[in-house]
C-alpha cells in the first residue's frame, strides 16, 4: 500500500481547503438563482465560518511557526492571508450587489446622511432611551486602564479631547451584544417599507452624547477575534474534568487576540493605538472595505417576506411511525427503521424514541452520549423525569465540545441532581459517536433498543443539518452498543466489537480493509466501487488507500462537504477519484460509505452509516460509531439517496487536480430533479416515499 511519506504532491493543504469551502458557501450568495434574503443569510455564514477558522486555525499555525520557523508555516499564513483578503472583498462586492436589488421590495439600509430631519429626530429619541443605557464610553489615560476587549466584539475607537486642546486620548464604546443589530425607521415609511439604520451607525453620530462636553474625532470602527484553543497547563491528578473545562472556558476569554477587522474610512493613528495594545503586527490587521460586520444580516434575512425566501418546508412524520396508538418499539421490534433528516421529523423520531422509553413503565434504563444538545432539546428533560420515575439513567455527556462546554456542563448538573448517571467519556478521547440505548424487560428478558445517527442530539440543528439515523433491535448491534457504553462509563481493557466499527479501536482497519476487499474485487474483475459521503477527508492512511487503490484502477466516488485533503484525477495515482462536494440549503452533515463488495447491483453491496469523518482526529483521537445497515430495503434507499447527490447538477462542485472546484452545470443528469438540486430533490421524494424506496424492512 501506498506509504504517506509519498503523498506530498498529492495532498491539498486542509487550511487552504477550508477557504475554498467557505469560497463555494459565498457563491450561494452571489448566485441569481438564490433567493434575495437567502443570498444574504449566505454572507452572513461566510462570516460566521470565517470568525471560526481565525478562533481555531490561524492561532494554532502561528504556534507552529514560533516553535519552529522552518515549518513553512510563515508561507501557508501568508497564503492564507492573500486568500482571505480576496474573499472578504468578493463578499462585500456581492452586498454591493445584492443591497440594491433587495431596494426594489422596499428593504433599505440607511445611513445617517439618507436620514430625514424627521428620521433623525425619531432615531435620536430611540438611542436616548433604548441604547444610550446600555453603553459604556472608555478612555485610555493615567486614571483609565485600557478595557478588556472581549472576543468578536465590534467597537467604536476614537480620539477625544477637551474643546480648544490639541491633545486627545484613546476613547472606545462597545456596541453592547444584547442590542439589536438594527434601527428600523418608521418616520416617514410606508407599511411596506422597511428601512433600517445599522446600529453602529447609530452610534457613532451620537458619540458625544456619550462624551458630553468633549470632542470626538477621528472615529474608527473595529472588531477583534481571540484565539480559541486555550494552552493549558493545569492539569493534576486531583483535578476533575469538570472543573478542568470550567477553568478552560473561563480562560478562553483572556486568550491572545488574532486578527482585528477595521471599518472603512478608519484613521491610521488610531489603527497604530490599537495594533499597540493588542499587541498585534500588521498582518494581523484587515482593513474591511464597505459594510463591516455582516453577521448582523441574519436579522434581515429572517424578515417575513415569503417571496424572497426559500419555499417553505415541514419535515414529514416517517411512513412507520404515522399511528399515534402504536410504540417505537413495537415498529422497531417489526423492522429496522432508517430516518433523514431534515427531510422527515427528529421529534417524530429520535424525540419520540427518547421520550417513549422515558414513559414506558417496562424499560429499565436509557444510555444516551451527548456531543450537543440545544436548550429547545426535549432529551434532557426526558431523561431527567426517567430518572426521577427511578429508571437508571446514564448519559455520557461530552463537556469538551467546543463552544458548547457551558451548555454541556449546566445539562450535566442537572442530570446528576436528578439522580442520572452524568459522566464525561474517555479521558483523552472526545466522545463524539451519537448513540441511545433503551433497556426494556419483555416477559422474562431484556430486549434492547438503539438509535445510531450521524447527527447530534439537538434539535434546532436536525432542522438544519442533513443526518442519518438508524433505530434497530437486531442483538448483534445492540450488545456492541451495550458493551461501548459499559466501557464509556466504567473502565476496562480495549472493548472488543463484532458488528460496530469504532473509533479509536476498530474503525480505521476495517476501513482500510474494506477498501483492500474492493481492489481485490475489482482486480478479480468482479463489480467494484467506493463511494464515501463525509464532512472532511484529511487522514494522510486512508489518504494514502484511496491512492493505492485508485492505481488499481477502482472506481472511487467522494462527496466531501468541506476540505478535502487528496487531489484528484491526477494521471497514475488519482485518475479514478472523483470528488464532489454539495452546498446548499442544509448543512451536508450524514456519513455514508458504500462499497460494492463484488455486486453488480449496488443496493446488494455493504453500507454504513455514522459519526465520523476520515480524519485522523475521528479516527484515532475520539470515540466514533459507524454501524453496518443490512435490512435490503434500508440499503435500496441509502443508494436512492446517493445517486442523488451523485447526478445533483445544480448544488454541486467538482474537485479539479489543483484544488479548485468548478461548479456542475446542467447537462445530463439522469435523476429525476436533479437539475433543482440534491435539496429540492429529496424533499420531493420525501413527500412521496414510493419514489425513493421504503424506509422499513420485516425482520427475517
Amino acid at each position: 500500500m501506498t506509504g504517506t511519506d509519498t503523498l506530498s504532491d498529492l495532498r491539498v493543504d486542509r487550511d487552504l481547503g477550508w477557504l475554498e469551502f467557505n469560497r463555494r458557501v459565498l457563491a450561494e450568495a452571489e448566485d441569481a438563482r438564490t433567493p434575495l434574503l437567502e443570498r444574504l443569510k449566505y454572507l452572513a455564514i461566510f462570516t460566521s465560518n470565517l470568525d471560526e477558522f481565525f478562533m481555531k486555525r490561524i492561532a494554532a499555525l502561528r504556534v507552529e511557526h514560533e516553535r519552529d520557523r522552518d515549518s513553512g508555516q510563515a508561507q501557508l499564513l501568508k497564503s492564507l492571508r492573500t486568500a482571505i483578503v480576496t474573499l472578504v472583498e468578493e463578499q462585500r462586492a456581492c452586498l454591493a450587489r445584492v443591497l440594491p436589488e433587495i431596494e426594489g421590495h422596499g428593504v433599505r439600509i440607511l445611513s445617517w446622511n439618507d436620514l430625514s430631519e424627521g428620521q433623525r429626530a425619531e432615531a435620536t429619541d430611540f438611542f436616548t432611551h433604548h441604547v444610550s443605557p446600555a453603553l459604556t464610553p472608555q478612555v485610555v489615560d493615567a486614571a483609565h486602564p485600557a478595557p478588556f476587549l472581549s472576543n468578536l466584539s465590534l467597537s467604536w475607537a476614537c480620539r477625544v479631547r477637551d474643546p480648544g486642546s490639541d491633545d486627545g486620548v484613546l476613547g472606545r464604546v462597545k456596541v453592547a451584544s444584547g442590542l439589536a443589530s438594527w434601527f428600523p425607521v418608521r418616520e416617514d415609511t410606508r407599511p411596506d417599507q422597511r428601512w433600517f439604520v445599522p446600529m453602529p451607525e447609530l452610534i457613532r453620530h451620537h458619540l458625544g452624547h456619550l462624551f458630553s462636553g468633549l470632542q470626538t474625532y477621528d472615529h474608527t470602527l473595529f472588531r477583534i477575534t481571540r484565539d480559541a484553543e486555550v494552552d493549558w497547563h493545569g492539569e493534576n491528578a486531583g483535578e476533575s474534568l469538570r472543573d478542568m473545562v470550567t477553568e478552560r472556558v473561563r480562560l478562553r476569554r483572556y486568550e491572545p487576540v488574532v486578527r482585528v477587522e477595521l471599518g472603512p474610512g478608519f484613521d491610521s493613528t488610531v489603527r497604530g493605538s490599537l495594533v499597540s495594545l493588542l499587541n498585534l503586527t500588521d498582518e494581523d490587521v484587515y482593513e474591511l472595505p464597505g459594510a463591516f460586520d455582516l453577521s448582523a444580516l441574519w436579522t434581515l434575512a429572517s424578515l417575513d417576506l415569503p417571496d424572497l425566501r426559500d419555499s417553505p418546508w415541514t419535515p414529514t412524520v416517517p411512513a412507520a411511525l404515522r399511528d399515534p396508538h402504536r410504540s417505537m418499539f413495537s415498529t422497531i421490534r417489526s423492522s429496522d427503521l432508517l430516518v433523514h433528516h431534515p427531510y422527515e421529523r427528529f421529534d417524530a423520531s429520535v424525540a419520540r424514541f427518547i421520550g417513549e422509553g422515558a414513559a414506558d413503565r417496562d424499560v429499565l434504563g436509557l444510555k444516551m452520549t451527548v456531543y450537543r444538545v440545544g436548550d429547545d432539546t426535549p432529551f434532557v428533560h426526558s431523561l431527567v423525569a426517567a430518572a426521577e420515575a427511578g429508571k437508571q439513567v446514564a448519559c455520557v455527556i461530552e463537556l469538551q465540545a467546543r463552544f458548547d462546554e457551558t451548555r454541556n456542563l449546566h445539562w450535566a448538573d442537572e442530570l446528576r441532581q436528578a439522580g442520572a448517571h452524568a459522566s464525561f467519556g474517555v479521558l483523552g478521547s472526545k466522545t463524539h459517536a451519537k448513540v441511545a440505548l433503551v433497556v426494556r424487560k419483555e416477559g422474562d428478558n431484556l430486549r434492547c433498543y438503539c438509535h445510531i445517527g450521524t447527527g447530534n442530539y439537538h434539535q434546532k440543528t436536525a432542522r438544519l443539518y442533513s443526518d442519518l439515523g438508524l433505530f434497530t433491535c437486531d442483538p448483534g448491534i445492540t450488545d456492541d452498543v451495550v458493551r461501548l457504553f459499559h466501557y464509556l462509563t466504567g473502565r476496562a481493557r480495549t472493548p472488543e466489537f463484532r458488528h460496530l466499527l469504532v473509533a479509536p479501536w476498530n474503525l480505521r482497519d476495517r476501513l482500510l480493509a474494506l477498501i483492500e476487499r474492493e481492489v481485490e474485487h475489482h482486480r478479480a474483475g468482479r463489480p467494484a466501487r467506493l463511494v464515501a459521503k463525509m464532512n472532511q477527508l484529511e487522514d494522510p492512511e486512508m489518504c494514502a488507500a484511496l491512492v493505492a487503490a485508485s492505481r488499481q484502477g477502482l472506481p472511487i466516488e467522494l462527496i466531501v462537504r468541506g476540505f478535502c485533503c487528496l487531489r484528484p484525477g491526477v494521471p497514475g495515482q488519482t485518475e479514478t477519484i472523483r470528488v464532489r462536494s454539495i452546498i446548499g440549503r442544509f448543512l451536508e452533515h450524514s456519513r455514508i460509505f458504500h462499497f460494492s463488495n463484488g455486486a453488480a447491483d449496488p443496493r446488494d453491496g455493504d453500507f454504513f452509516i455514522g459519526s465520523a469523518d476520515w480524519m485522523t482526529r475521528n479516527l484515532s483521537e475520539r470515540v466514533e460509531v459507524v454501524v453496518p445497515i443490512r435490512a435490503p430495503a434500508l440499503r435500496q434507499r441509502l443508494w436512492d439517496i446517493l445517486a442523488v447527490y451523485l447526478d445533483d447538477v445544480r448544488q454541486a462542485w467538482i474537485m479539479s487536480m489543483d484544488g479548485s472546484y468548478q461548479r456542475v452545470t446542467v447537462g445530463g443528469g439522469a435523476n429525476i430533479g436533479a437539475s433543482d438540486g440534491a435539496h429540492a430533490t429529496l424533499m420531493r421524494l420525501t413527500s412521496a416515499p414510493s419514489a425513493i424506496g421504503v424506509t422499513r424492512t420485516r425482520r427475517s
